[in-house]
């Protein structure tokens, strides 16, 4: 969604007048049903294979939600298949979204500084804001809670049980945050509301 986002952005900047017919509504059921179906194609194969695992250690895990590593920690099987499916999923979805992302941005940044207008320039980039932020709010979480995966064997359960809850937990609740901090109505009750702390 984040990529479709991307898209739409650059769209929008570098391509204003052609907006419309570029992003018609066929194309945009088109880019809707691709990420179901990308998403559901990528994440399938993994999941069936779970069901058929045999699990010989105690059945406790170590997250309040259902984690990938923590099941095939349990599992007695063969889990190479996972392991490695796990890692391309990471290369060809996050890494690849990213350098999309990355691209679309690197455009609409050579393509804002040709405006001569800086009220202009400030009014494109603002557009921008607040996909950049939902972006870095997802990205993040997903990064530490790789990290403490990866090497922090040696910390608590409990920096491994918060990060994961971090990263369920925090990008849901930031988006409306970041997306109704541009309204104008609660942007200025925000700051009628701190006026009035101080």
């Amino acid at each position: 969604v984040l990529l479709a986002m991307a898209f739409d952005r650059f769209t929008a900047i570098c391509n204003p007048l052609r907006y419309t017919s570029i992003l018609t509504n066929m194309r945009i059921i088109t880019i809707g049903v691709a990420i179901l179906g990308r998403s559901f194609l990528f994440i399938t194969a993994p999941i069936v294979r779970l069901k058929f695992f045999h699990y010989c250690h105690p059945h406790i895990l170590s997250h309040s939600f259902c984690l990938h590593q923590d099941l095939l920690r349990l599992a007695c099987s063969d889990i190479r298949f996972n392991s490695f499916y796990a890692l391309a999923l990471v290369i060809c979805t996050l890494f690849l979204d990213s350098v999309l992302i990355l691209i679309s941005y690197i455009s609409i940044v050579h393509s804002v500084l040709t405006i001569a207008s800086r009220d202009e320039r400030l009014k494109s980039l603002k557009t921008c804001v607040s996909h950049i932020c939902a972006v870095l709010v997802f990205y993040i979480p997903i990064i530490g809670l790789t990290m403490v995966h990866r090497f922090g064997k040696h910390l608590s359960p409990v920096v491994h049980v918060l990060m994961g809850n971090i990263y369920i937990l925090f990008p849901p609740l930031m988006n409306p945050i970041i997306y109704s901090v541009k309204t104008q109505q609660i942007r200025s009750r925000i700051q009628r509301w701190i006026t009035k702390q101080n």
